[in-house]
């Protein structure tokens, strides 16, 4: 039996109903030609994916972790048991609307340096997604990191994301691509170690694509491949005290892992005099509302929760 062209491995957690949508849309846009190998690894949700799977799509081959391994681990274990030559890395709460996998395969094979692709990601309204593009954190980038200027600067180079917002369908080599939708070659993959399992929660896929980079290779956005990423599937949240600190933490953990206990320490600090700052303006403007803080006292429990860890304190589940 010849091996998979490409291997699909989807992390699945409490995610059941958007796993069946995501391979049935794959069903409509197959691409023809391609033989695809799918792997779902559930962490150990235990959502009754596993029967859904072996009642409406047998092919597909299920592995069931005992514990919450996390995204990376999962994805890890995935590609232990793909064959194919190509890894896509797929999130469960995502939709094709187009044969999207044959344009990302065909620029893989054709561009140069390229280790891996990723699509133009669009929301549930199909408007664009702006985290489709990553870039490598910097103190700078991170401190400057806020709602109104991503809204007032959207292709600011501090956000490593401008060719989003660029006309044409010429694919552009970016820093990192989202981890909901990520073409890679298995050689490229397994060379650079996969995903790096100290990640529990954000940030493997900046991670990845440093790595790829520092291997050699390219990531590459594709802005003419197009895919729905209806986010938040997963996780049930939309932005709580608990997933801001540890987008902070996975930060961090970059920075101690690439740039060295220097960098890391001096990034916790600036998220420190950050956090102080902006509630220092939130605390006197919270009685007049929402009109001049968006989101009023979250925006105040959000800043306290990272101030917290900036000094030492525990992410809380909030």
């Amino acid at each position: 039996m010849s091996s998979p062209d490409v291997s699909i491995i989807i992390v699945n957690w409490n995610s059941k109903d958007y796993l069946r949508a995501c391979l049935q849309s794959l069903g409509r846009h197959h691409p023809p030609g391609l033989k695809l190998e799918i792997i779902v690894v559930d962490g150990a949700s235990f959502d009754g994916c596993d029967r859904m799977l072996a009642a409406e799509f047998p092919e597909v081959r299920f592995i069931q972790s005992r514990e919450n391994i996390g995204f990376a681990r999962a994805n890890n274990l995935g590609a232990r048991h793909a064959g194919g030559r190509n890894l896509l890395l797929l999130n469960p709460d995502t939709e094709f609307i187009e044969d999207s996998l044959s344009l990302l395969g065909a620029r893989l094979e054709s561009l140069p340096k390229a280790g891996a692709v990723g699509c133009r990601l669009l929301n549930t309204d199909r408007s664009l997604q702006t985290t489709s593009i990553l870039n490598f954190p910097t103190i700078l980038n991170r401190v400057l990191d806020s709602e109104y200027l991503r809204r007032r600067y959207p292709d600011s180079s501090l956000w490593g994301n401008a060719a989003l917002f660029r006309q044409g369908t010429t694919p552009v080599a970016v820093e990192a691509l989202s981890g909901a939708c990520i073409l890679i070659r298995k050689d490229c993959f397994d060379l650079i170690g996969g995903f790096t399992e100290s990640y529990f929660m954000y940030g493997e896929d900046v991670d990845l694509g440093y790595k790829l980079r520092k291997a050699g290779w390219l990531a590459y956005y594709i802005p003419e491949a197009q895919l729905v990423h209806h986010g938040g599937g997963s996780s049930r949240q939309t932005v709580s005290n608990f997933s801001t600190v540890m987008m902070r933490v996975s930060c961090h953990h970059f920075m101690r892992l690439h740039r060295g206990l220097a960098a890391a320490t001096a990034y916790r600090i600036a998220m420190g005099g950050s956090a102080l700052l902006r509630l220092l303006l939130i605390i006197p403007l919270l009685p007049f509302g929402n009109q001049f803080v968006r989101h009023g006292r979250a925006s105040l429990g959000k800043w306290l929760a990272v101030l917290r860890w900036s000094v030492g304190g525990k992410p809380g589940r909030t």
